[in-house]
Parts: structure tokens; sequence; C-alpha cells
């Protein structure tokens, strides 16, 4: 061959070089990452800035009972740049998994809050880094911001759940954060990268939704004075156009787990954990019941204002408290009841994948052994009632005690009761009188 022809040949690939490494560099760049996806205006922005850098986004939908339309959510994702998206249906596992298992410890943040967004959180975790390592994917990303409880409720649950995970927080990004100082400049990025965001600019404060609960904080609600009014209720009715006639209901208990409930009015019975569930839902929330207006201190250190609709929570929470009171030990519930606060704490603050939350998991499931019966409630105008109570386990005497039947209880003997726990309150009596006189005579 002639060596001209020899040398075109030669130069040819090693220009074609540059160019095939660049095309490969490209292909490197394509890293995966999973992105917890909702289809609001944070989420979008933050799925089409991920693309615009060179990653291939995967988005994962939780649905965790909140009313939305998740072909629309998913049509948004593939058209805002996701690559795939996962739609996983979470409610039945929400419920067994987490919902009825706060209840079994009656838990409450702060006297108020029922962990209606605390308790979707470790779940919707968990689904997430399920899916990266089916996808062989390094990176989980979500939308929570810097300042707020979700932040900390991901990321603790994705590296208790894969310590090798990487995660990527956009708003604790400095150049995401650079880019975007507040909510205008996300929607005209919104806009110039053709994201519908109509929706979010009608929004005066933020909504968060599932099975448990809808919350609503920020925006116009940041105000800790100014009152929303009914209108903001989405899952419960107001007071006042709540029906004026109760409604007769019966939960029944096994073990601390509600298995039935039934409607003393209509005879309905449901049985299945997640209907039975749902149909609570749709019975407090008629009844406007489980509406609270709160200030809470969150986990790192900032208090906010919520306001909190959980009615079917609510109802089972008061059903499930009254049952222990007839079924369970006094001693084992003192303890349990100290455990609660700190259960509540640690679901709050996104330990729930932890040592010390398996710990009082297992003590809490200890203590619902003999929590099986019914209770007998009415529901009206945001209240829920307890008529009464009946278990195959009760501790209740009524004979032991009656005020008009001895019962096997003599009470003389409560003579010397009282006089043996007296003998220290005596004996502190007799110092501080003794201490007052040596120093203040």
């Amino acid at each position: 061959m002639d060596d001209k022809y020899i040398l075109k040949d030669l130069k040819k690939n090693i220009e074609a070089k540059p160019e095939t490494k660049k095309i490969n560099q490209n292909k490197e760049l394509k890293e995966k990452i999973i992105l917890a996806y909702s289809g609001g205006l944070d989420t979008s922005v933050i799925l089409k800035w991920l693309v615009n850098k060179g990653y291939d986004v995967i988005a994962y939908v939780a649905d965790v009972g909140q009313p939305d339309d998740f072909e629309a959510i998913k049509e948004k994702a593939l058209k805002t740049g996701a690559s795939k998206v996962y739609v996983e249906d979470l409610k039945e596992e929400f419920v067994t998994g987490y919902i009825f298992q706060a209840i079994k410890v009656n838990a409450i943040y702060e006297g108020k809050y029922l962990l209606g967004t605390s308790l979707a959180r470790p779940l919707i975790a968990k689904k997430q880094i399920e899916i990266a390592h089916k996808e062989g994917a390094k990176l989980v990303s979500h939308g929570s911001t810097g300042k707020g409880n979700d932040q900390v409720r991901f990321e603790l649950s994705y590296y208790a759940l894969d310590p090798n995970i990487e995660v990527f927080s956009p708003w604790k990004d400095e150049e995401f954060l650079s880019q975007f100082k507040g909510r205008t400049d996300m929607l005209n990025y919104a806009e110039a990268n053709g994201i519908d965001v109509s929706q979010s600019k009608e929004k005066p404060f933020s909504e968060d939704a599932n099975l448990m609960h809808i919350s609503h904080e920020a925006g116009i609600i940041e105000d800790p004075s100014y009152t929303p009014g009914d209108s903001i209720l989405k899952y419960c009715k107001s007071l006042k156009d709540a029906p004026d006639k109760e409604t007769k209901i019966d939960i029944f208990f096994d073990d601390g787990v509600p298995v039935k409930v039934l409607n003393k009015e209509t005879g309905t019975i449901v049985t299945n954990p997640l209907e039975l569930f749902t149909y609570l839902n749709k019975l407090g929330g008629e009844n406007g019941i489980g509406v609270v207006d709160m200030v809470e201190n969150r986990f790192v250190g900032i208090k906010s204002r919520g306001i909190y609709e959980t009615p079917g929570g609510t109802i089972l929470l008061q059903a499930h408290i009254d049952l222990e009171g007839i079924a369970m030990d006094r001693e084992v519930m003192v303890i349990r009841n100290m455990l609660t606060p700190k259960f509540a704490e640690l679901v709050y603050n996104g330990f729930w994948f932890s040592p010390e939350m398996d710990f009082l998991m297992g003590a809490i499931q200890k203590s619902q052994e003999m929590i099986t019966g019914v209770v007998h409630l009415s529901l009206y105008k945001g209240n829920v009632s307890i008529l009464g109570r009946e278990s195959p386990s009760s501790l209740y005497d009524q004979e032991l005690g009656s005020m008009d039947i001895e019962g096997g209880f003599n009470q003389i003997d409560s003579k010397g009761f009282i006089k043996i726990n007296a003998i220290r309150l005596k004996a502190n009596k007799a110092i501080l009188d003794k201490y007052n006189k040596k120093y203040f005579d």
C-alpha cells in the first residue's frame, strides 16, 4: 500500500480517538441517582437540575395514601427528564408496620402530634434504598430543606440501611443554593425548562399528605398568630359542618393491634388493616376529629408551626389507651409510659432504624400481649367519647373494686399499708424541722 494512504489512515485514526474518548467520558458521567419524587415544584426542579448536570435520574414515587394522580406524576417525571419512574404502593405496609406500631405505644410528640409525616419517612427511605440496590445506583436524593426534619429522617434511614450509600441533598449543596435563592428562582427555572408550575403558584402554604394525616405548614402559616380558618381543612369537616348526630362504633383489638371495626349505626364491618384504617379516616373526617394546631420543636433546633389533620389515628389512639386501662398491669403501664415519649422522640428525629428503637420495639411488643378486647366509642363533633370496654384478659375485678361488696379485700389491712408508706414521710418531716430549727431560729 502507498505510504501516502497509510499516513492518511493513521492521521484519521488519531483524530478520531479524542472524540471517542469524549463520548465515553460522557457515558461515565451518566451516573444513576434515585430521586424521591413527589411531582411538586421542588422535586421537579431538582430532577431537571440533576438531568442538566449529566445524571441518569430515576424518579421514585411512594404511594403512602396521599390523594395524588400517580399516573400524571409519572408522566411529569418522564417529561421532565427521568429515565425511569418507580411508583410504589406502600399503603398496606405503612398501616401495619408503622401506624399500628405507633398506636401500640400511644405515640404522641410533645403531647399533640401523632407523627404522621415522621412515620412515613423511614418506610419511603427503605423502599428507595431497595430501588437503589436493584438499579445498581450508589446515589440517592430527596427534596427536603436544610432547615427541616425530613432531611434528617431520610438521610439517617439511608445510612442505617446502607452505610455505603451516597446522598445528594440539593438544599445543602453550595452550587444549588447559589442558583436558587428562593421560590421565585425555582418558578423561573421551572418555566424556562417547560415544567408545569401552575399548581405551585397557587399554594399559599405547604402540605404533606398520607394515610395517617395531612399537614399544613410554611408560607402564610409561619405566622403563629395567623388563623387560617376552616377552609384549610382537607381531611376533616369543620365542627360547624360536622353532623349533629353521634356515630357509635366498636373497635376490636388483638394483642394491641386493631383487627375489626363495627359501625353500630349501619352494621358495616371492616377487618382488612388498610380498609379498617381508611374507614376510620372517613368516619373521623366526617365528624371533624383529629385537627391540631401547634408550635413544635424541630430536631435541628428551630420551632415551627404546623396544622395537622389525623382523623383515624386519633380514634384508634383513644380506643387503644382505654383498652390498656382494663387489660394492662399497673407497673407494666408505668414503665411503658416512660418509654412512650422516647419512642415518639426517636420517630420524630429520624431514628426508626436504630439499636435503641429495636430495643424499644421489643419491650413494646411484650407489653401488648394481653391488650385484647373491644372498645365502644361515640364520635361527635371533634370528640371521641368512650362508652365502655370489654376484654377477655381484663384485670378488672368488679367485686374487688366495689364499694358495696368486700370482695376478698379486708379494708382493715389498709391501715397497716398506709402506716408503712407513711414511715419515710414522717422521717422526712422530722429532719426538715430539725434543720430549720438549727439554721433559722
